[in-house]
């Protein structure tokens, strides 16, 4: 077992998402800890070598998330997730493994893991499924009261599983003139987005904007698609600097000043 202190007292203030690992493999518990740690907003809490420590951590850890293998000594990956289930642990599962028969990624999407990463793997893959998990969770939390379907589908159809869902009709909406000449403006940057950013939620952003003609600030732009008001934010100050929006900062009224982010036509 490996439980860092100073990892435990990162994450006291809420700003990381609390992650264990359950893996038998030391040079894969390694490698595992460096990719989730290079990926904002997560950080490794404990490490264990099989099903039984992998339990104990995680009800001493409570963390919001782990990494399962299947195949380990003790306890394998398929009896520990059945345990946690019967135990009603609040905690989502991302398997990680080399086994890759049908029969044991359905037993363990049965078992209600999130998602399934065959070994090996790179950066980019275990990136993609912690921000969806990022974004998806932030959306939640940002949510005041009920959510409707649509808010829902964007939640859960988040990232490249968003622009999917789209051309199969979820959350479909209606893009005028002004919407597709300010897409085919971002097609270029959107492969150079910062890391944390991703290009279905960019274009869901833009999409807010024009639905809210006149400007529109962090708050507005997070209600209008369901997204955490920090994560729009980043996107906003994303879209600013690269020349697509300009920042307009309102002194009116009683308070602090607001600011508001006004779409521009696409920089020369």
């Amino acid at each position: 077992m490996n439980v860092k202190a100073e990892n435990k007292d990162k994450v006291q203030d809420g700003r990381f998402f609390k992650v264990v690992l359950i893996e038998d493999d030391p040079m894969v518990q390694e490698v595992n800890r460096q990719f989730v740690e290079q990926v904002d907003g997560f950080q490794v809490v404990g490490i264990a070598g099989n099903g039984e420590e992998g339990l104990r951590l995680i009800r001493e850890l409570a963390p919001d998330l782990v990494f399962l293998d299947v195949f380990m000594p003790a306890l394998d990956g398929m009896a520990a997730l059945r345990e946690l289930r019967s135990a009603a642990m609040p905690v989502d599962v991302i398997v990680v493994t080399a086994a890759k028969d049908p029969e044991t990624i359905r037993e363990m999407l049965r078992g209600g893991a999130m998602d399934y990463i065959i070994k090996p793997f790179k950066l980019e893959r275990i990136r993609q499924t912690l921000e969806r998990y990022r974004d998806r969770h932030e959306s939640l939390l940002a949510a005041e009261k009920a959510v409707t379907q649509d808010e829902l589908d964007r939640m859960l159809l988040s990232g490249e599983n968003w622009a999917q869902g789209q051309k199969l009709g979820y959350g479909e909406q209606e893009t005028g003139p002004a919407e597709q000449a300010s897409f085919a403006g971002l097609d270029g940057q959107q492969s150079s987005l910062p890391k944390g950013l991703n290009a279905a939620t960019l274009r869901q952003i833009v999409e807010a904007m024009h639905r809210l003609e006149g400007g529109v600030s962090a708050e507005e732009a997070a209600e209008g698609i369901g997204i955490a008001r920090v994560t729009a934010r980043r996107y906003l100050d994303f879209l600013e600097k690269s020349g697509y929006v300009k920042l307009e900062i309102n002194y009116g009224g009683v308070g602090r000043p607001i600011n508001r982010y006004v779409l521009q036509q696409r920089p020369k």
